[in-house]
């Protein structure tokens, strides 16, 4: 199916999703078995007690979502991220609030420490500035530290937060003001129903989610039982790429990482690794973007110093 999908269906898809242990593997199992949520739901009485949620339970979830400006997106569906979609098991539906087209743009996920070091925090916003320059939406999970600078680096070329918890509960409450800069030009995304706090047995499921919809994740200063290896983890099982930044052997916050490297992550310094080790086509994809970048650069300084010089010699050049 590779339609949108009518209101009811997308009740029936939430209900059969929202069903108390049905996760995706046997949420998928049964749209395999019964072509549609809506018999599944039927034949569910027939073999199991597991109880779906009422209907209305469903219909105020969508009401309140679209009072968010956002929306249900479920698997089946052409707006849902292709790269998710791949998954054996993707998540059956994701909440999605801002513009779902940065979904579907080649991405890189970048994650690390929540006590990143001031360095780490300057590199990870400065790659995610290069990176979404050559044409790469940054994906990441919007925590303290790290996740926050990569966001910050990409607001200006498109960025996707992934939470653990509801739409409505976005975590932690330092960064309220960076995710709603996010929903302004970016993407915020969940499998979790409004209402939903984040729980520690959330934030795996998080981070699959993550690094199923990048093309490759860059884990920077990950101590060695951050929460980033799970990432990294979940994304080499997903078949992605994973790198990893170099730290200083004696910062127990680059421990993670440096032993990623050992056991096979690629090394990267900046952009150019990420986009080389991608191979070819990620290399010119870049490069198309990058000139198209330098040219508006340039066209940007021209109407900035003839600005300064005169009004008329701005006037023509704001019409080149």
């Amino acid at each position: 199916m590779t339609r949108t999908l009518s209101r009811p269906e997308r009740i029936a898809w939430a209900r059969l999703a929202r069903t108390p242990r049905v996760g995706p593997l046997t949420f998928h199992r049964l749209i395999a078995k019964y072509r549609t949520a809506s018999a599944a739901l039927e034949a569910l009485p027939r073999f199991s007690d597991l109880a779906p949620p009422p209907v209305d339970r469903i219909e105020a979830e969508i009401d309140n979502l679209e009072r968010l400006n956002a929306r249900l997106i479920a698997s089946s569906e052409p707006d849902y991220p292709p790269l998710l979609a791949q998954l054996d098991a993707p998540p059956p539906l994701l909440a999605v609030r801002g513009d779902a087209k940065w979904l579907k743009q080649p991405a890189i996920a970048i994650v690390g420490s929540r006590e990143a070091s001031g360095a780490a925090l300057m590199f990870a916003e400065r790659l995610a500035t290069d990176l979404g320059a050559a044409g790469f939406t940054i994906v990441s999970g919007l925590a303290r530290g790290l996740d926050g600078a990569a966001h910050k680096g990409a607001l200006a070329t498109g960025t996707s937060a992934v939470l653990a918890g509801g739409l409505d509960h976005p975590y932690p409450p330092q960064n309220l003001k960076l995710h709603e800069a996010i929903c302004e030009r970016g993407v915020v995304v969940s499998e979790a129903p409004l209402g939903s706090v984040a729980r520690a047995r959330d934030f795996p499921r998080r981070n699959s989610i993550i690094s199923g919809l990048s093309r490759a994740v860059v884990i920077i200063e990950a101590a060695l039982r951050s929460g980033s290896l799970i990432t990294a983890r979940a994304a080499a099982d997903q078949g992605r790429d994973v790198m990893a930044v170099p730290g200083s052997p004696l910062d127990p916050r680059a421990r993670g990482s440096n032993a990623l490297i050992k056991q096979g992550a690629t090394l990267i310094e900046n952009a150019e690794d990420v986009i080389a080790a991608l191979g070819d086509g990620a290399r010119r994809c870049a490069r198309s973007r990058l000139g198209r970048c330098s040219r508006n650069a340039t066209r940007r300084h021209r109407r900035q110093v003839c600005r300064r010089r005169s009004p008329r010699c701005y006037r023509r050049h704001r019409s080149m």
